[in-house]
């Protein structure tokens, strides 16, 4: 069993009321109903971590109707939420909205980093935005600030959170958006607690590893991108999901789940199936 279940939500991209993405994609709607699958599961979370472009433009409203759905939800399953910035977030809406903070205390100029106790395992969110740009940049004020939060290990570890993927891509325009100079952030973590590395950004399912720790690229919930498109082409499709990251023991799991509607297969009580298996490894010996 789980010791601590934390459920990854990024690049939700919500709009306005009445506004789509791409002309397409309703994004509200694919965010509303995985929270709804969160509630019929009746599993525990633990947190919420929205992981980078939670609004597509920054503005006040889509933040608001952002919070409103998650909030009641987190509520409800009594997991803790955290925010993290993304390259279409805008500071200070995204401070004044989420974080609660007054508008004439929010500097543009000052990144949005935090640390977070969930369950007696840490989370550190950093936030890798530039102001108008799309590609990732820690400065080296944030790495100082994280080598001192590092310098003593949490109770289960440490889980870290940033928008941009630290690690390469085959895909041409992911590559070109990903986080620079990632080999600073390496050194920081080198020798750390840090067991898993959790990302977003590059509307895509991945993973790799930075200074020897995995890291996750999470399912959009906005819609993806085609990872093996026809050459010379770049194609978004329709398409979402999200992830579950799991403390099993000392490991961090991390599982994507696919919330596109699709037809069931097969509904199976757990315990048959668990017994079943159970039955072919007594009967293999």
């Amino acid at each position: 069993m789980s010791e601590v279940t934390i459920v990854q939500l990024t690049d939700t991209h919500i709009r306005p009321a009445g506004e789509w993405v791409h002309g397409m994609v309703d994004t509200y709607a694919n965010l509303t109903l995985a929270l709804q699958q969160l509630r019929a599961s009746q599993r525990r979370v633990d947190a919420l971590v929205l992981s980078g472009d939670l609004t597509d433009t920054g503005s006040p409203e889509a933040y608001q109707r952002l919070r409103g759905a998650v909030e009641p939800v987190a509520a409800e399953l009594g997991a803790q939420t955290v925010y993290v910035m993304g390259n279409h977030d805008e500071r200070t809406a995204f401070a004044t909205e989420l974080l609660g903070a007054d508008p004439a205390d929010v500097d543009p100029d000052t990144t949005h980093d935090q640390v977070v106790d969930v369950a007696g395992l840490r989370v550190i969110a950093l936030d890798s935005t530039t102001p108008r740009r799309h590609d990732g940049r820690l400065e080296q004020r944030q790495l100082d600030w994280l080598a001192e939060q590092l310098r003593e290990p949490a109770p289960r570890g440490t889980l870290l959170v940033l928008h941009h993927p630290p690690i390469p891509s085959p895909v041409a325009a992911t590559e070109y958006l990903r986080l620079e100079r990632p080999e600073l952030l390496g050194e920081v973590l080198a020798g750390s607690d840090v067991g898993l590395i959790v990302c977003g950004h590059n509307h895509l399912t991945g993973a790799a590893a930075l200074a020897g720790i995995p890291v996750w690229i999470g399912p959009a919930l906005a819609y993806r991108i085609d990872t093996i498109a026809p050459s010379g082409r770049h194609r978004g499709l329709i398409g979402y999901g999200y992830s579950r990251i799991d403390l099993l023991g000392s490991t961090l799991v991390a599982t994507a789940i696919e919330a596109t509607p699709a037809e069931t297969l097969y509904d199976r009580p757990e315990q048959d199936v668990l017994d079943q298996l159970a039955a072919l490894a007594a009967e293999a010996g």
